[in-house]
């Protein structure tokens, strides 16, 4: 289950944007764990469904500084029961959390399938000047975040001004622009999930919306890739491919088969920003094919090049399995030595 931070300074617009997602979710459950800044709760009244069981209200303080880890394992625990029936936890951050350390929390939880969402930071684009003049830390946020929405674009005096400031700040992630915080839901989690689930995009999803269904969406600035690979996958090539993604690049996700260097696991792949992890898994027990299938998600992307880079990690079938072919991978391994934090 995808955690995904909600961050932004005060006023620019999680609330609104929250609240989109959950009217907007496309059949998706969201539960939200929703911090304001100060004894009365207004944004967790604001937040639709907030009566029931999926919302989980955490007020007088910043959630960063309120609580430690183990203490956010517990609302996230509440939020992942099983009766619940949440598909994705958005955490809503108050405006003056620290988005890093809200972050750090996430990605040291020790729930069993809770995986780190990424980092969306909303900015405000008519105040985004005064904003950054005031509060200078801004710069460092939307260096950390995997996703921009630069919200209430149609109040800023020179939108291209703004939007051209903003991706000059960002580490090479999409920045969205928006109005009254309505982005696709699909950008962040799956919706109307099918059948055979990849990632947060199904495979029909993509099928059915990649020819015309774009049209439809509430904003078309994002590009998807689905690739699919009968051969196995060399493990070198796929790491470096991974290790030289793109600007733009915002989700990886699937599943991929590494052949004779692994013949027992599937490697379960969930890249969101800069932050990579690989899960082993056994194979399902049934006939079939065992296929690479992968979908990537991101704004501004070379579709066309990046399928020619991933059919060049395909294996050859030539060279023996290498004991050390493996070690790239397994360095983003949970729990294998030497795992890198992000």
């Amino acid at each position: 289950m995808p955690v995904v931070v909600l961050a932004g300074f005060l006023g620019s617009g999680k609330t609104t944007l929250l609240n989109h997602l959950l009217h907007r979710s496309g059949g998706s459950r969201i539960g939200a764990l929703v911090n304001d800044f100060g004894a009365v709760e207004i944004d967790a009244m604001a937040v639709a469904g907030a009566l029931g069981d999926s919302t989980v209200s955490l007020g007088n303080g910043c959630l960063c500084c309120a609580v430690d880890a183990s203490e956010l394992d517990s609302y996230l625990e509440r939020l992942a029961a099983p009766a619940v029936g949440i598909d994705v936890i958005v955490i809503e951050a108050s405006g003056l959390a620290e988005p890093q350390e809200l972050v750090r929390m996430v990605l040291a939880s020790e729930l069993p399938g809770i995986v780190y969402g990424g980092l969306v930071e909303v900015v405000d684009a008519a105040e985004f000047d005064d904003t950054r003049a005031r509060h200078p830390e801004i710069d460092r946020h939307l260096a950390l975040a995997d996703l921009v929405v630069v919200n209430k674009l149609d109040r800023a005096e020179d939108a291209d001004k703004v939007l051209a400031g903003v991706r000059a700040l960002t580490d090479g992630a999409p920045v969205v622009a928006a109005t009254y915080g309505r982005i696709d839901p699909e950008f962040l989690f799956e919706c109307r999930p099918g059948e055979e689930r990849i990632g947060q995009l199904s495979f029909d999803d993509l099928h059915q919306e990649g020819e015309d269904g774009h049209a439809s969406h509430l904003h078309t600035g994002y590009d998807s890739l689905s690739f699919t690979s009968a051969a196995p996958m060399d493990p070198r090539a796929l790491m470096r491919f991974l290790d030289s993604r793109p600007d733009g690049l915002y989700r990886i996700k699937g599943y991929v088969d590494f052949g004779p260097c692994d013949t027992g696991n599937r490697y379960a792949v969930h890249a969101v920003g800069r932050f990579l992890r690989f899960h082993p898994e056994p194979w399902p027990r049934q006939d079939g094919d065992r296929l690479t299938q992968l979908v990537l998600i991101g704004s501004g992307i070379d579709t066309e090049a990046l399928r020619k880079e991933l059919d060049a990690c395909r294996a050859d079938g030539t060279a023996p399995p290498d004991d050390s072919a493996m070690w790239g991978v397994l360095r983003y391994v949970p729990g294998s030595e030497d795992e890198p934090g992000t």
